[in-house]
């Protein structure tokens, strides 16, 4: 009796062991599974948040003259300032609605602003593109159409991506890219544009340019021309 009571001890001590080892192996391959898990959530996690983040391009439209500074007088009597300031204010709205930009205004309503402080506010705010809205004036009332004025090299490749959409949609002459030595360009920090929409002495390019359905069509057509440049600037940093 006692040996076979010795052979069940050791047979129940042998299933045991097995039994415990068994358990021993369940409980480290879970944490082994567990650890893989965490190790992997906390490498990928921070690259999903990234790509989850797009960049935020900084953007400060200027609406010409104002105030005291009445621009232009048009074929109709009316002033500069009031179309660059409707103009300005639809292009910021439309930029608003796009996640890629944090958009400004150098003035917004009928004020008086400095060259040096617009230029100061785009500058402060380390701005990626400031960009200046007019409406041109000549002598000659018979001249019309649609420039785009740049300073800096480096603003050679966004001032054409804005003038190809911009022409396109004012449906006036083109009359081209072209350096200019003015304040609002030479003393910024960033890309730097100033556009010359069309000629408010002229009485057929008024007459458009002061229609809310040209100004929208005139708005949409900048910020096409700006997420287009940015866009193709995104695709060649990668």
């Amino acid at each position: 009796m006692k040996r076979k009571s010795r052979k069940q001890l050791r047979r129940r001590q042998a299933i045991l062991l097995v039994i415990i080892v068994a358990l021993v192996g369940m409980i480290w391959s879970k944490y082994e599974l567990i650890s893989s898990w965490v190790s992997a959530e906390l490498t990928v996690s921070p690259n999903k948040n990234t790509a989850m983040q797009p960049q935020r391009y900084k953007i400060v439209i200027d609406a010409g003259h104002g105030g005291k500074d009445p621009g232009a007088d048009g074929a109709s009597g009316k002033r500069e300032r009031a179309y660059t300031l409707a103009l300005s204010k639809k292009v910021f709205d439309l930029l608003k609605q796009e996640p890629m930009f944090e958009v400004y205004m150098t003035r917004t309503d009928d004020t008086f602003v400095d060259l040096e402080d617009r230029i100061k506010l785009a500058n402060d705010l380390n701005a990626e593109a400031f960009i200046s809205i007019h409406g041109n004036t000549y002598a000659d009332s018979n001249v019309s159409g649609t420039e785009t004025y740049y300073y800096a090299d480096d603003s050679i490749p966004f001032a054409s991506k804005v003038h190809e959409y911009l022409v396109k949609a004012t449906g006036f002459k083109d009359r081209g890219v072209r350096k200019e030595h003015l304040k609002v360009l030479t003393q910024s920090n960033n890309l730097a544009i100033l556009l010359e929409v069309g000629f408010l002495t002229n009485r057929s390019d008024e007459t458009n340019m002061l229609s809310d359905r040209h100004q929208d069509r005139t708005a949409t057509a900048i910020v096409k021309g700006i997420k287009e440049y940015f866009a193709d600037r995104e695709r060649l940093d990668k």
